[in-house]
């Protein structure tokens, strides 16, 4: 095995380091902006340290945005939701396209792929055409149904994992008696952990940061999300209050950097061990 020389190893990571710098950058900022009084946070040229730290922009940002823990409360019950629609639906449909032999498998699969081809506004229309025909504008349940009825990514995701799992341990099941079932929920799924997580990490961000969905099909300020809390603040008749609109952002950002800071090791896991044999 070739190793590299130390020198190439420093200079690879320097670079890393002042990239991954240069993405924090704006993180930095919005953080730093939300410390500021209002007068500073256009100020040119641009200081990233208040003249004094104004801890109080927070309670204050959550009190402009309205109801803050409603709204917190209405994104957090639909991420989970999401989460757990979207893992069980997604890992069944890839269980049956990676475990399980029947004809027309491969071509169903190709078909599943070209979907992620198809952007969300192309869609849009006709999805609220039938959630209106079934009653559901104005409520969260279009924003949440869909997630059981599986993801093309994710499936893709899983099914590739599925497939690195020996097919002995199938055979052994099945040999004792097990259902099919049985080994896709005792067999394969404890064994897919790392997979499943990154699917729910994936899911939770995705619908944590969503706009355009609650946009389309939420009408009740009682049933507002987090994303559509802080398009509100920043509409406001008076003019956009910085300090305060990026004080809830990094309150809605927090989260987010938590959950994966706690879970970094088994995405990465997730993410590498995918469609390895």
């Amino acid at each position: 095995m070739n190793r590299r020389h130390p020198t190439q190893e420093a200079i690879t990571f320097a670079l890393l380091l002042a990239f991954g710098f240069l993405f924090l950058l704006p993180f930095l900022w919005m953080v730093s902006t939300s410390l500021k009084p209002l007068e500073e946070t256009m100020k040119m040229p641009p200081e990233w340290i208040p003249s004094s730290f104004q801890w109080h922009n927070y309670p204050d940002a959550m009190r402009a945005m309205g109801p803050f823990w409603t709204f917190a409360g209405n994104s957090l019950l639909l991420a989970g939701l999401n989460v757990v629609g979207t893992v069980l639906s997604s890992a069944w449909v890839a269980y049956g396209f990676s475990r399980l032999d029947w004809k027309g498998r491969d071509a169903c699969f190709f078909l599943l792929l070209m979907t992620m081809m198809i952007p969300f506004p192309v869609v849009m229309v006709p999805l609220y055409t039938l959630f209106r025909d079934l009653g559901w504008i104005g409520t969260m349940k279009p924003l949440w149904v869909p997630s059981f009825l599986a993801g093309a990514f994710n499936v893709f995701l899983l099914r590739q994992f599925f497939l690195t799992l020996p097919r002995d341990l199938s055979e052994a099941a099945r040999i004792d008696g097990c259902s099919e079932f049985r080994i896709f929920w005792q067999v394969i799924l404890p064994l897919a952990k790392p997979a499943l997580l990154t699917v729910a990490l994936f899911q939770f961000l995705a619908t944590w940061n969503d706009f355009l969905g609650p946009l389309i099909f939420l009408a009740r300020e009682s049933h507002f999300t987090l994303a559509l809390a802080l398009q509100a603040l920043q509409s406001t008749i008076s003019g956009t209050p910085w300090h305060h609109l990026m004080a809830a952002s990094t309150l809605v950002v927090a989260p987010v950097l938590v959950l994966f800071f706690f879970t970094q090791r088994t995405f990465i896991r997730g993410i590498a061990t995918t469609g390895l044999k």
